[in-house]
Formats: C-alpha cells, structure tokens, sequence
C-alpha cells in the first residue's frame, strides 16, 4: 500500500514539472551551452504576454515561443543580457518584465492603494472622534430642574 501512495505521488510530481520542462522545444536550443544558460535565464524573467502568469520558458504559447526564438537571435547576435532585456522591453512594454524595474510609475501604482488605506482611516478616525465629542454632556442641576418642571415630575 505505501509503494502505490509513494508512486503515485512520484507520478503527481513528475506531472507537474513536466510542462515547465517541455515549454522550450529542441529545435529552440542552442548548440553553445553558456548561451543556452543564458538564454534560459533571461526567459524565466520575460512574462509570457498570453498565460500571464508564467515565464516565456515555462509556456507553450505560440507568443511565447517566438519571445524564446527571439531572446536566442539577440544572444547569437552578441547582446549583452542587458542589451535583450531592453530591446525586448522596448517591442512589448515593462509589463513584460515579470519583476519590473523599480520607477515612479511602478511606486505610483503598488503606492496608491497604501494610501487611500491610510487617507479612509484616518478620515474614519477622526469622524469618530467627532462623534464622541458632540455627545451630549450631563445636564446641569438647573437644566435638570427645568426639566423636571416641563415633565411635571
């Protein structure tokens, strides 16, 4: 029994990482093993503009494949990473970094909602603050007896 749980769960992890390997197609690789690594590095860090959520190294898409062929072509061409990285920023935007740079913009967006967190706070802070002071305070004795006159008590 615990040779069937254990192989299956062999199974289950070899299924998983099995598309992640399989992305990258043998006619894609490169022949020079330190481009190749390169070239593998620079696509885990390029997001895949049709899955999203995955690296052009991990995604069968078709976007994704011509991203791959094109990050080789720049390498063999004898662009710096720097140099690839830029050039394909440059074709497809910042959104294709899947850790973009740090700029005013990136700030802006991940800042905004921080703010507007902080400004309803201390908006909701200080309304209720204003509430407890306008609470009514405790008659005075003369208030109290002109009260109690008006209520014929």
């Amino acid at each position: 029994m615990k040779r069937v749980t254990l192989a299956s769960l062999v199974l289950l992890l070899a299924l998983l990482f099995a598309g992640a390997a399989q992305a990258v197609k043998p006619d894609e690789v490169l022949a020079d093993p330190a481009l190749e690594a390169r070239a593998r590095a620079l696509s885990e860090g390029l997001r895949c503009m049709v899955c999203q959520n995955q690296s052009i190294d991990e995604s069968d898409a078709d976007l994704a494949r011509d991203l791959r062929i094109l990050v080789r072509q720049r390498l063999v061409a004898g662009d710096t990473d720097r140099q690839v990285m830029d050039y394909v920023v440059s074709r497809y935007g910042e959104f294709v970094l899947l850790k973009p740079g740090f700029n005013l913009r990136n700030v802006l967006l991940w800042g905004t909602p921080v703010l507007l967190l902080l400004v309803g706070g201390t908006f909701i802070l200080l309304a209720a603050r204003s509430r407890r002071s306008t609470a009514t305070a405790a008659l005075t004795a003369e208030e109290q007896a002109a009260l109690d006159k008006m209520l014929g008590n």
